[in-house]
């Protein structure tokens, strides 16, 4: 028999969802800024953002890999 979830869990991960939302369009918003006041220095910081968040993807595949 599968254990029941909680849906205290599901309140908690929608409110972050939100937030998360909310702060994508800041994001958003802040590489426009970059990208028009200096491009070539903008591109610069998303490569190393990128190489950052593709660590950060293989962390997280071996978070799902482990039994």
């Amino acid at each position: 028999m599968k254990k029941r979830i909680n849906n205290k869990y599901f309140k908690i991960i929608d409110k972050i969802q939100k937030v998360r939302s909310k702060n994508n369009v800041n994001w958003m918003n802040i590489l426009r800024l970059a990208f028009k006041n200096s491009p070539k220095e903008a591109q610069k910081l998303i490569g190393k953002i990128n190489e950052q968040d593709n660590k950060i993807s293989s962390l997280l595949k071996d978070l799902a890999r482990l039994k």
